[in-house]
């Protein structure tokens, strides 16, 4: 982790920006987060051991991430923007559209799948994501015997 922070700490200064314990800490509470945070979670969060941290540092420093790579910017149709590192190896979502859970999972045969479709139509994919919406396991209704989802 600190050698993480340390990295993005110089990309920044080259960049022409400042050094800040306000933006560090915010950095840190965001790369160890499990979840895909808010910029008002993530907020409380840096709060309980950086008090002073103000709500306008932990986002500004959501979207630098982003823009560095260091982070994706993700919209599950909540009306809110959620965050997540980009650290991780490509995944992709499962959103619940009734409890508002997030399950990220992995599928070879679906990335397969795409970079068959790109290559038959000559395109030159750069980034994607996929999110499936629906209802979770807890959430959806039972499913009749006999019946198989």
């Amino acid at each position: 982790m600190e050698r993480l922070l340390k990295r993005i700490d110089q990309e920044i200064l080259a960049a022409g920006g400042k050094r800040s314990k306000s933006r560090a800490a915010v950095m840190e509470q965001f790369f160890r987060a499990r979840d895909h945070v808010t910029a008002e979670e993530l907020t409380r969060s840096v709060r309980e051991t950086s008090p002073r941290v103000g709500a306008v540092t932990v986002y500004r420093t959501l979207k630098l991430l982003a823009r560095m790579g260091y982070a994706k910017e993700l919209d599950f149709g909540e009306g809110v923007r959620r965050y997540e590192s980009n650290l991780s190896s490509h995944h992709d979502h499962l959103v619940c559209t009734a409890c508002g859970a997030v399950i990220e999972f992995e599928e070879p045969g679906i990335e397969k799948l795409q970079e068959m479709v790109t290559r038959r139509h000559g395109f030159q994919p750069t980034a994607h994501r996929l999110e499936i919406f629906g209802l979770c396991r807890k959430c959806a209704p039972p499913v009749p015997a006999g019946r198989k989802g």
